[in-house]
């Protein structure tokens, strides 16, 4: 391409049949040197169609989270075999691979510097996968917050909280934080707050109550609810 470049510049007020000619030479020789080029982009797209689901079979029997080995099989491990092939069409293209692969390092490392919240956030999500402080279904109490996880990603973790509300929390939050998984060890003893008059009887209240709480669903009978006196409130006994 660069010997037809100098000689459309070559000082001449027209095309002549020899530049016609000398032209169309050129462009059915760069024409095999394009296919292969493209040739490699395709080989490329089904290597990686071909190798994607392998991938993350392998990544989840080594233990690793169904939602983070997606993650690298779609997103890290797919731009790799796409820097790759790009790099490799290039090369094809008779393009300087040495100064293709400076430009994508000098463009990965500005966007390193422009992404560094969402970056600490990714790294966080893989502390978070090979940790494992809680798994999506656990319930958990994270500062304010208590509730499901439903969702974990590289960058955040989504909590459905008991007014059916959605919170999404930065990954890095979550390592830096107290944590209180109320899942991991199975059953969950809940302290539900009841108030009554204070010329009420506490014997009967807590007779009524035990009677009742057997009733609700879930409710374990080993170890058993109980009933007892916390405080003096300021409208009761609660």
């Amino acid at each position: 391409m660069d010997s037809v470049i100098d000689h459309l510049i070559s000082p001449r007020p027209y095309l002549t049949a020899e530049d016609i000619a000398f032209m169309r030479g050129e462009l059915f020789s760069f024409v095999p040197t394009f296919l292969g080029a493209a040739g490699i982009l395709l080989l490329g797209f089904l290597f990686y169609k071909l190798t994607a689901r392998p991938l993350r079979k392998i990544l989840m029997k080594g233990g690793i989270e169904e939602w983070l080995a997606r993650i690298i099989t779609n997103t890290v491990y797919k731009s790799i075999v796409v820097i790759i092939a790009f790099v490799a069409a290039l090369g094809q293209l008779g393009i300087h691979v040495g100064a293709a692969l400076t430009g994508i390092g000098i463009l990965g490392l500005a966007l390193g510097f422009i992404a560094q919240d969402s970056l600490a956030n990714i790294v966080a999500g893989f502390l978070i996968s090979i940790d494992k402080p809680f798994r999506v279904g656990d319930y958990i109490t994270l500062g304010q917050y208590y509730g499901r996880i439903d969702l974990i990603t590289m960058r955040s973790t989504r909590i459905r909280t008991q007014d059916n509300t959605y919170v999404v929390i930065p990954n890095q939050k979550i390592i830096n934080d107290v944590v209180v998984d109320h899942t991991a060890n199975g059953d969950t003893r809940i302290n539900i707050r009841v108030t009554i008059a204070f010329d009420a009887s506490i014997d009967q209240a807590r007779s009524v109550i035990l009677e009742e709480v057997p009733h609700i669903e879930g409710i374990l009978g080993n170890p058993a609810p109980d009933v007892v006196l916390d405080k003096l409130g300021e409208r009761g006994m609660e």
